[in-house]
């Protein structure tokens, strides 16, 4: 089937394993891709939307047990159970390739398999690493074209001798009680069954992105990281990038996408989207950190997408768009969510293909549907998004939602000090009606869902990696999410989070002082740009300069009861903490406590 006889064996392998009917290798073209929506529709797998008003776009609705991640089916298969850690599910690679070997076992009689070559980064480039996707499913295969670089070029850049990520998907029977997400990082392997879901099944996005290429990262001496890469240029055409990780609910998308305010506008200032999701990053030959997307488009969340809250989002989706678990507009075979706007369709389907009525209290769209959107239609899409040296990073930002800990914006003190701060991130679950602090979840470096190895190794890897920067980007961490005590966000967010993103620009620069604190510095009031901020906290109550201090203060009783928490995570993981780490948790306490 190609030049590769690596793949070629197995495909033969995985062929006579599954059993499927036919065999197509997905070679990109337009053609293809055209009789591949075409036999979907026919199918009733995917719907054609209007043409007119969404050009490129479909609708798919995945089955009503299969709408999200499942991290309980989710496995690392390592040799040793200590190399996956704590943070991952364990299962010895022979029990689970006996297991899943039986679940797979003719699972794709009656069915095509489709050979899906796909490039992780642009192609040929040091970034790309090229994987390949088995699947019974024509979504999975339009998906992929989507959110990667499928084709013929890809096979041309492995070779004929060239490694590549196997990864193996069937929907099988779509018993949910067996559905299997099983990664073998130690054999550059992925096997998933029993689902039809995005983040399960488009082998290429978290699985490969981040699960196997941390590991990777680790034994090559680079990093796979969860998080966005923005570029901001300056009224002099200067473009200085930033990378950021967030745990879930904590304003990712939009960030990668924001849109300044007004006044910054006005002055000159753009923001640049090189990627929303995933960074993999390297060293260059300057010794700086180098980041680059492996993406190709964007899998986000419909609900909540809008014209207000993230418009450039919103404008990704107007063509080539596949839509999943989205209201149907049956008017104008268009599609709708909560929060689009005001106006749900009067005739219309929900997310289960059931006849739909908007007034009965019920949710029209599923709330973790999504839309696949090729990156190139962002409105705000960086020039160098195919540059296949990538961007070099100032700045690495972390943050949480925290409703009184963490200041509006802290800088670490060194390297190791901020590899320290994103082993400590969290977000709060809160009642925020009532201001009230909740169960506090930590998610450090956003990854713990994500790292496909023990992440008291992953911390040590961050740790090694300082030492070989010579020119490493400064580390901050955010939080656009402190409360009064009635509960009422005190910071506005959105497009005015370019001001504290000018501010950490400026320090990278030197440009702006800071005041040493027990757990970084912290910016002075009067550095922050408030010029044309107009947000009311409450009735009769403007953010000013005052309000502004008030949230870059340290709290010191919230961190000491925050560093109590922070002992008993480390401890989950025993000694595979670095030393270094306990002495950051050690030091911080002993400043705070004086």
């Amino acid at each position: 089937m190609t030049k590769n006889k690596k793949l070629n064996a197995w495909i033969q392998e995985m062929a006579e394993l599954t059993q499927p009917d036919k065999i197509v290798l997905i070679d990109g073209s337009d053609e293809q891709i055209e009789a591949l929506r075409a036999e979907a529709c026919a199918t009733g797998e995917m719907f054609k939307l209007n043409q007119e008003k969404l050009p490129g776009c479909y609708l798919h609705r995945t089955a009503v047990n299969d709408v999200a991640r499942v991290e309980d089916r989710t496995f690392i298969c390592t040799s040793k159970e200590e190399d996956a850690g704590p943070n991952n599910h364990w299962m010895a690679p022979a029990d689970c390739y006996a297991k899943l070997g039986k679940l797979y076992k003719n699972c794709n009689r009656g069915k095509t398999m489709y050979v899906i070559p796909y490039s992780m980064g642009v192609v040929g480039s040091e970034f790309a690493k090229n994987g390949i996707e088995l699947t019974d499913s024509i979504y999975v295969v339009l998906n992929m074209i989507i959110m990667t670089r499928v084709g013929t070029a890809v096979l041309d850049a492995m070779g004929e001798d060239g490694d590549f990520i196997k990864g193996l998907h069937s929907r099988a029977n779509m018993d949910e009680n067996e559905k299997y997400i099983c990664h073998f990082p130690e054999d550059n392997t992925i096997w998933s069954i029993n689902s039809g879901y995005g983040g399960n099944v488009l082998l290429g996005k978290k699985c490969f992105a981040l699960r196997i290429a941390s590991y990777l990262g680790k034994n090559e001496g680079w990093m796979a990281e969860h998080m966005l890469i923005l570029g901001i240029e300056t009224p002099e055409g200067e473009v200085k990038y930033v990378a950021a990780a967030f745990p879930s609910a904590c304003g990712k998308t939009n960030l990668a996408m924001l849109i300044p305010p007004e006044l910054y506008r006005n002055r000159g200032y753009k923001v640049w989207c090189v990627g929303d999701d995933i960074a993999w990053i390297r060293i260059g030959a300057d010794g700086r950190l180098w980041a680059a997307n492996p993406e190709n488009g964007f899998f986000g969340v419909a609900p909540g997408t809008n014209v207000k809250s993230n418009p450039n989002a919103l404008a990704s989706t107007m063509q080539g768009t596949i839509f999943t678990n989205v209201v149907h507009n049956l008017d104008d075979d268009t599609v709708w969510w909560e929060g689009l706007d005001k106006n749900p369709p009067k005739n219309a389907l929900n997310w289960k293909g059931e006849k739909w009525d908007c007034t009965d209290g019920s949710k029209g769209a599923h709330p973790n549907s999504r839309f696949t959107a090729p990156a190139k239609n962002c409105p705000c899409i960086s020039k160098e998004f195919d540059n296949p040296a990538g961007v070099p990073l100032s700045a690495i930002i972390f943050g949480g939602r925290r409703a009184k800990t963490a200041p509006l914006v802290y800088q670490s003190f060194d390297w190791t000090h901020g590899t320290f701060v994103g082993s400590i991130m969290a977000s709060e679950t809160t009642a925020a009606a009532a201001g009230a602090v909740g169960v506090v979840r930590r998610d450090p470096f956003a990854m713990l869902p994500f790292c496909g190895y023990n992440m008291g190794d992953y911390f040590q890897h961050w740790l090694d990696m300082g030492k070989k920067i010579t020119n490493a980007p400064k580390i901050f961490n955010v939080n656009w999410f402190r409360l009064t005590d009635d509960g009422k966000f005190m910071w506005p967010g959105f497009g005015d989070n370019f001001r504290v993103l000018d501010w950490i620009l400026k320090r990278c620069d030197g440009k702006v002082d800071a005041v040493e604190t027990e757990i970084g510095y912290i910016p002075k009031a009067e550095d922050i740009d408030l010029e044309g901020l107009d947000y009311e906290i409450c009735e009769g109550r403007k953010f000013n300069i005052d309000e502004l201090r008030s949230i870059l203060t340290v709290e010191k009783d919230y961190w000491l009861k925050d560093f109590e928490n922070v002992k008993e995570f480390y401890a989950k993981f025993g000694d595979k903490i670095p030393a270094e780490l306990n002495k950051c948790l050690e030091d911080s306490i002993a400043r705070l406590s004086k």
